[in-house]
């Protein structure tokens, strides 16, 4: 069974399995479903329509899916929209605010302050660190790494796969430093590194690396002389 306090508020519909465990003054809209091995801080507010600690799954041609993972973490002050999925495995720090119909995937760290965006994705094995904003739209591959105060505008893309499914390939996501900022729609190859408060333009496919505090722009993104 799990130990609902009295001062969670609860609405309509509401689905909650056992092993889970809320802390105090959790607000949980209506029609969310809870399932087992999920953790809940105190002050952590929960939109309608929400799933929380679902089991990850794939086919033959998708990558073996760990059967280990079986807990979610959700820590205090945490608020969750409408429409969000988010599966177990991952741990989700204090004060992170998710936009609704967000998707957080399996063997995601998201570092506190963190903002996810309406309808963002973060796919499973990522980190995204404290205090980074991730807007409306965006995409997180697999196996990314997103520093501290990282900005990732509304409609990036990433990818991780260089052969597109066609090779013996290491999934590896971008790794984007401490303090960059990606403009919207950009697009970023699997593998690469953004370093250090870099800036890359709205519209931008980069395809290499950019060094620290170097600015981009254009298709593929060049450096700007200055």
């Amino acid at each position: 069974m799990s130990n609902i306090p009295k001062s969670t508020k609860i609405g309509k519909y509401v689905v909650i399995e056992d092993d889970v465990t809320i802390g105090e003054n959790v607000v949980i809209g209506h029609n969310t479903i809870i399932l087992k091995g999920t953790h809940i801080g105190n002050n952590v507010a929960i939109g309608c329509n929400c799933i929380l600690g679902i089991q990850p799954g794939s086919n033959k041609r998708m990558r073996k899916v760990d059967k280990s993972y079986n807990q979610l973490f959700i820590k205090e002050n945490t608020k969750v929209g409408n429409g969000v999925s988010i599966y177990l495995g991952t741990m989700i720090f204090e004060n992170v605010f998710i936009g609704d119909h967000a998707s957080i995937r399996e063997n995601v760290l998201i570092g506190e302050g963190t903002i996810i965006g309406r309808s963002a994705v973060v796919e499973l094995n990522s980190t995204i660190g404290k205090n980074c904003t991730i807007q409306t739209l965006a995409y997180i591959t697999g196996d990314t790494n997103l520093e501290d105060n990282v900005f990732i505008g509304p409609c990036v893309s990433m990818s991780n796969d260089k052969y597109m499914g066609e090779g013996n390939y290491t999934l590896k996501g971008p790794i984007i430093k401490k303090g960059a900022k990606i403009g919207n729609n950009s697009s970023l190859l699997p593998g690469i590194t953004i370093g250090r408060k870099a800036i890359v333009g709205a519209g931008c496919v980069v395809t290499k690396d950019i060094d620290d505090y170097q600015t981009v722009v254009g298709v593929p993104s060049r450096k700007i002389k200055g």
